[in-house]
């Protein structure tokens, strides 16, 4: 029981580190890298607390490296989701009935760890699970989990304080009870912060978790949960799987005592699971929530009356960061025809200034594509507009796996506002751009809300305060995240909450109590002081 209404530590976001040449931060995670790099690591199961090995195993490689093995981890049977299963539910005693404070101690000190002791680390192992450059590793890896993790203390906070009104003759209160049940995280490869944040942030709130990392980020998915069992997580409360996703998912969607889920990653597999959850809704014991970002199809508008250079940068930026595989990642542009020239001169001059090759040589700016599968599709999807009479290559447009998923950022011009990649998420390097009429803007504005299916984020760029009002309002549902005069990316923890509609997720605003408001159950509780003796009221009287 709690002895205090305690004030958490005022959240404030992590400053990004610069990693320039010769300083100390740069030198410390080059160490860690090649340390990490040229050892060998071993990734059990994580459940009750303890290392779990199956002697199934798969390899992990760097996908700037991909014959380069790094380490192995562990295959679940259905036994061991059974386990993870059943020992969260028994967690689920204590942990739920822990006081808020507690469970605050617990994950403020993960983000210290972060912060400290384990950056390098995170950030060295983000650089090979995901051939991310160290500045992506930066903002991802360390300061946004870190971030993640103290704005969700503070939001937890708010949410508690949040109570109804009462009179002198009852007190109304409500408690903000974690789930009945047991909660199931599934995250990306892409981004560290969020295989860290969905787990951590239901947890936060009093629930039990079974977490499934992606295949493809178990390396660094291993630092998180090391921060987890340092910073004190009780045994049981999060519980690691790796394996068949089909034969997990199955499982646990199947049971009884299923009450959320809380995923990150392609629109068609959250449907899937929708789809699982709505066949298995007379089993449960309670409704159970469902939370999912999913993918995207980015926009960028360029008005007429927008600056060149700004637009060029934002292309740039938004499209080929992190080899374009964020889900906010800028993949079609409009751009007006009178400023297109400029805006032409200059992408191509800053996609040939590119360097690209391992993330350990700090002065590459592109790296690999995550996989095998990426690189094919990506690889498809460039031959196939190397043939089409009605879209041009403008820059880039090879590709090479000998030794890393290698696709160079690739710029497509179509003259076809339908073309295929103007509205397939394709997940990498590579934009497409139609060039429309200065006097077709609002025209083209309806185009960009109609053309995908998706509705994540977007940008408008102009100086003519009349367009941007014009494009905020005609894109309403286009995007959950609208950008004025700058790149459709980089949404930070506290200032910019993430999440997108229509096919793009459900749209609770990751980094928010809006999500966190998802992971609770409320109660009120009306006490009332003087108990009626009568059941009499004025109104029958003689």
């Amino acid at each position: 029981m709690g002895k205090g209404f305690f004030n958490a530590p005022l959240a404030v976001n992590e400053p990004v580190m610069g990693y320039a040449p010769g300083s100390p931060e740069r030198e410390t995670v080059l160490k860690a890298y090649k340390e990490m790099f040229n050892g060998q690591v071993e990734v059990p199961l994580y459940i009750n607390g303890k290392d779990i090995k199956t002697g199934a195993t798969r390899t992990m490689s760097p996908p700037h490296d991909h014959k380069h093995i790094v380490g192995s981890y562990h295959l679940a049977e259905k036994k061991h989701v059974e386990e993870a299963i059943a020992t969260a539910l028994e967690a689920r005693k204590n942990w739920s009935q822990t006081p808020w404070e507690q469970r605050a101690a617990i994950f403020l000190k993960a983000a210290e760890l972060i912060a400290g002791p384990y950056r390098a680390k995170i950030n060295a192992a983000t650089m090979i699970a995901q051939s991310k450059t160290i500045h992506q590793a930066e903002i991802d890896a360390a300061c946004e989990l870190i971030d993640f993790l103290r704005f969700n203390v503070q939001y937890m906070t708010d949410i508690y304080a949040e109570q109804p009104e009462s009179t002198s003759d009852a007190w109304n209160r409500v408690e903000y009870r974690p789930l009945e049940g047991f909660t199931y995280a599934v995250t990306p490869f892409n981004f560290t912060a969020i295989s860290g944040n969905l787990p951590a942030s239901m947890a936060l709130m009093g629930n039990v978790v079974v977490w499934k990392p992606s295949d493809s980020q178990i390396f660094s998915a291993k630092i998180v949960m090391d921060v987890f069992k340092e910073a004190g997580v009780p045994a049981g409360v999060i519980n690691v799987v790796f394996g068949d996703p089909v034969m997990i998912t199955e499982t646990i969607l199947s049971h009884p005592d299923f009450s959320g889920l809380h995923f990150t990653g392609s629109t068609f597999v959250f449907k899937e699971l929708w789809r699982q959850i709505g066949a298995n809704i007379h089993n449960y014991k309670t409704y159970p929530r469902i939370v999912g970002e999913t993918g995207g199809k980015d926009f960028i508008v360029a008005h007429k009356t927008a600056v060149p250079k700004q637009v060029s940068t934002a292309i740039v930026r938004g499209a080929f960061e992190f080899q374009g595989q964020k889900c906010s990642a800028a993949s079609r542009a409009y751009i007006a025809k009178s400023i297109w020239p400029e805006v032409k001169k200059h992408v191509v001059e800053d996609v040939n200034s590119f360097k690209m090759g391992s993330p350990e040589d700090m002065s590459n700016f592109i790296t690999a594509v995550i996989h095998e599968g990426s690189f094919d599709k990506l690889a498809g999807y460039i031959d196939k507009a190397k043939a089409d009479k009605d879209v041009e290559i403008l820059v880039g447009g090879g590709y090479d796996k000998s030794k890393g998923y290698f696709i160079e950022p690739t710029v497509l011009v179509t003259t076809n506002p339908k073309y295929e990649t103007m509205f397939t998420e394709l997940f990498g390097p590579v934009i497409t751009i139609y060039v429309y009429e200065d006097d077709e803007f609002t025209e083209t504005l309806k185009l960009v809300d109609t053309t995908s299916e998706y509705a994540l984020t977007g940008a408008i760029l102009a100086a003519d305060r009349y367009a941007i009002i014009e494009a905020t309002k005609a894109l309403e549902n286009a995007a959950g995240n609208f950008y004025i005069n700058d790149k459709p990316t980089g949404a930070v923890v506290g200032m910019q909450p993430f999440g997108g509609a229509r096919a793009s997720g459900t749209n609770d605003k990751a980094g928010s109590a809006q999500n966190l408001l998802r992971w609770v159950s409320p109660r009120l509780i009306k006490e009332t002081f003087v108990t009626p003796t009568d059941y009499r009221y004025p109104f029958l009287g003689e």
